[in-house]
């Protein structure tokens, strides 16, 4: 995936949950959309450099911004922060063919209502046999090691309960977790930060959930921000879990 006609700048602060503060190349003070709920306490520094995208038609919604925030340079790396390409990013890995266990199968319909949640995906094989699939975006590394989540997520836990109940029934569910940090080498769920989810996520694999850690790889060129599948990264589980 490339993301193209991007601006880097430096970012100044985080004013709420989803709104950021950067100073752009006048040096004057903007604000930009943040699609990540994420804490991103170890990315977000001031004067950090961002990468940031103008919303040509802002004027036309009810936008207060007239720029998305996409990305942040961290560690002599750019990681992704708009989790509104994670979905995206997926129907390209599917439709390529890039994530060996999924090559057989096709998106049949994304956003797909099944018991009380709301799963990102269905899809279907040739033999019209479905996979329900979850995404889900870790930037957190510490040590090599890609830990998600960064903040607790009940409905993170919920999803990932869902997708058991789909196997006990006798059908796929696979998770997919977009390793967005080029340094990671492993994958481990944040026991620390939400206990709940790093068991139901033991739980989950115990009952044989497809949990697949993709790493991305993310490099800048030319005012574009390039997205590029790796591998699927080992998954380990903390002592405690």
């Amino acid at each position: 995936m490339i993301i193209e006609n991007l601006t880097c700048v430096r970012y100044k602060s985080r004013p709420n949950r989803f709104t950021v503060e950067f100073i752009d190349n006048n040096d004057e003070i903007q604000l930009a959309h943040l699609h990540d709920p994420g804490r991103l306490k170890e990315l977000l520094i001031e004067n950090v450099p961002i990468l940031v995208e103008y919303v040509e038609d802002y004027y036309k919604t009810n936008r207060k911004t007239k720029y998305n925030m996409i990305g942040v340079y961290y560690e002599d790396y750019w990681v992704l922060l708009n989790s509104s390409f994670h979905n995206k990013l997926v129907e390209e890995l599917i439709s390529e063919r890039k994530i060996k266990s999924l090559t057989d199968y096709e998106i049949y319909k994304p956003e797909y209502t099944y018991g009380n949640s709301r799963l990102d995906f269905l899809l279907k094989d040739k033999k019209d046999n479905p996979l329900y699939l979850e995404v889900k975006g870790c930037t957190l590394v510490i040590d090599s090691v890609a830990m998600f989540p960064d903040a607790p997520t009940i409905r993170g836990t919920k999803h990932l309960n869902e997708l058991i109940n789909i196997k006990k029934e006798n059908k796929d569910s696979a998770v997919i977790i977009l390793v967005l940090q080029n340094s990671a080498k492993t994958f481990m769920p944040n026991y620390n930060t939400d206990k709940n989810f790093a068991n139901t996520l033991k739980e989950a694999y115990n009952e044989k959930v497809t949990i697949l850690p993709v790493h991305i790889t993310t490099s800048y060129k030319n005012n574009n921000l390039i997205l590029e599948y790796d591998k699927i990264l080992p998954l380990k589980f903390p002592d405690n879990v």
